[in-house]
C-alpha cells in the first residue's frame, strides 16, 4: 500500500482494475420530480465547503489545532473509516471511534470552534460497501459514525473495488438515502476518481443509480488527479473535469445549471500526485478557487493537510506536497472558499 499518495488513487489503476463499465442506468424522471432531489442544496454550515482532508493515522499528521490557528480554516475532513474486517466501521478499521485519540482530536478541533466531515473508504483497506451484506446494514455502519461523533455532515470516498463494483455501488447508494431520511439536515458528500473529461462511464453510472433512488446529495465530488494524461494546466483540466460532473449531474437529476453547479464538488491533490510529471501548483488551487467562486460548487476539498508543507530530510510524500512553498499555503488558498 502507498500510504497518502496510494489511497487517492483515480484514472489510471481504476481503468486497469474495473474493466468493462457496468450498464447505465436510464435517468429517471420521477427523481428530479421530487423535490427533496429537485431543491438546491442544503445550505452547509460556515467554512464547511472548505475541508482540506487530514489523515491522523500516519504522515507525521500536524495537530488540527495549529492548523486551525495558523490557516483560519475551520472545518477538516478526517479520513478514513474503514471496515474491520465485518460490518463494523473503525478508523484504518483498527482503531475504535470513541475513546482514542481520533476523538480527543474532534474534540479539540470542535473546542476550537471548527468541526469536522468524516470520511469513509478511500483507495485501502476492507470497504464497508463490501463488508456489510445489505443497504440496511451498511446504512447501519455509517449510522454509527454519525451518532459516535454527531456529525453535520458525512463523506463517502468510494474508490477501487467498492467503486468498480455495481452491485455495491447500489448498495452505498441505497445506504446512503437510508441515512439521509434518518438524519435530516445531515450534509453528504460523495466523491470519485475522474477523468480530465468527467466521470467515466462508472462515476457516471453511480450518479444515475443516485437518480434513480431519489438520492438527495448534497455534493457530487471529483478528484481531477492522476489523469494518465491531460492537456493544458492542472487547473485547467481540473475544471474540464468539474464541467463534465456538471453535465452528468444535471442529466441524472434534472437539475437548472446553478442546481447542478451547486452538487458538485472537488478534491485535489496539492503538489507533485501519484503520476511521474503531474503537478498541481498554487495557481492551479487559484483557477479551482475561481471556478468554485463563480459557481458556488458544494465542496472545495484536497488531499491533503498531512502533505501541505515543504519536504525536507527524512520526509516523504505521505507528509509533503514535493513543491517549493510555505507552510500551509495549499489551505490558505482553499479557505478563501465560503459557498
Amino acid at each position: 500500500m502507498r500510504k497518502t499518495i496510494g489511497v487517492r488513487l483515480t484514472a489510471p489503476l481504476l481503468a486497469a482494475t474495473l474493466g468493462p463499465a457496468a450498464l447505465l442506468l436510464a435517468p429517471v424522471a420521477s427523481a428530479a420530480a421530487d423535490p427533496a432531489v429537485a431543491n438546491p442544496a442544503v445550505a452547509a454550515a460556515p467554512g464547511m465547503a472548505a475541508a482540506p482532508y487530514e489523515y491522523l493515522g500516519w504522515g507525521n499528521p500536524q495537530k488540527p489545532t495549529d492548523v486551525m490557528k495558523a490557516t483560519g480554516v475551520k472545518w477538516f475532513t478526517l479520513a478514513f473509516i474503514l471496515s474491520d474486517g465485518g460490518c463494523n466501521p473503525k478508523w484504518d478499521g483498527s482503531r475504535p471511534l470513541t475513546g482514542g485519540s481520533d476523538e480527543a482530536a474532534i474534540k479539540s478541533i470542535r473546542a476550537a470552534g471548527g468541526d469536522v466531515v468524516v470520511s469513509v473508504g478511500g483507495w485501502s483497506g476492507n470497504k464497508l460497501g463490501e463488508k456489510c451484506s445489505s443497504a440496511s446494514a451498511l446504512a447501519g455502519a455509517y449510522q454509527k459514525v454519525i451518532d459516535a461523533y454527531k456529525l453535520k455532515a458525512f463523506d463517502i470516498d468510494i474508490e477501487d473495488t467498492e467503486f468498480g463494483n455495481a452491485t455495491v455501488r447500489q448498495r452505498v447508494v441505497d445506504a446512503l438515502k437510508i441515512v439521509k431520511t434518518k438524519n435530516p439536515g445531515l450534509v453528504t458528500y460523495i466523491t470519485m476518481g475522474t477523468t480530465p473529461t468527467g466521470p467515466d462511464a462508472t462515476g457516471k453510472d453511480l450518479i444515475k443509480r443516485g437518480a434513480a433512488a431519489g438520492l438527495a446529495n448534497d455534493g457530487w465530488v471529483v478528484m481531477p488527479f492522476d489523469f494518465g494524461g491531460h492537456s493544458g494546466t492542472m487547473g485547467q483540466a481540473s475544471v474540464g473535469a468539474l464541467e463534465g460532473l456538471k453535465a452528468a449531474v444535471k442529466s441524472a437529476y434534472g437539475y437548472s445549471d446553478d442546481d447542478a453547479y451547486r452538487h458538485i464538488g472537488v478534491s485535489s491533490m496539492n503538489g507533485k500526485t501519484d503520476e511521474a510529471g503531474e503537478t498541481v501548483t498554487t495557481a492551479d488551487f487559484r483557477t479551482l478557487l475561481g471556478y468554485a467562486q463563480q459557481h458556488h460548487i458544494a465542496r472545495y476539498a484536497f488531499w491533503s493537510v498531512n502533505r501541505d508543507r515543504a519536504c525536507g530530510s527524512g520526509t516523504d510524500a505521505d507528509a509533503c506536497s514535493g513543491v517549493a512553498q510555505s507552510p500551509y499555503e495549499f489551505t490558505k488558498i482553499v479557505v478563501q472558499y465560503q459557498g
